[in-house]
């Protein structure tokens, strides 16, 4: 399980590993892009969900248990990339199988 810290002081947010490397290779790309956008994650414990305001200006971090990187699903990447332009910002959607 991977973690994703944002922003001085905060809760740290537990994501699987596979998860948070696709979604830091989309945040990342819209961030060199100088591109703030909003990210939407449902909590684990079904009680909701929260959205965090992603600007360059904001530390953050990606921390992976994993050694290996995975190998990243270009379909995944582009339906988080697509997500990532909407109005509500990236959503983590469910991977669909590759070719």
């Amino acid at each position: 399980m991977g973690t994703l810290f944002y922003g001085a002081g905060s809760t740290p947010i537990e994501i699987d590993d596979r998860a948070l490397a696709h979604l830091k290779a989309v945040i990342v790309a819209k961030l060199r892009r100088d591109e703030a956008f909003t990210l939407s994650l449902q909590h684990e414990d079904g009680s909701g969900r929260s959205t965090l305001w992603i600007n360059a200006a904001i530390p953050l971090r990606f921390r992976f248990d994993e050694s290996e990187r995975p190998e990243l699903n270009p379909e995944w990447l582009e339906d988080l990339a697509e997500s990532a332009s909407l109005l509500g910002g990236i959503t983590l959607v469910p991977e669909r199988p590759g070719p």
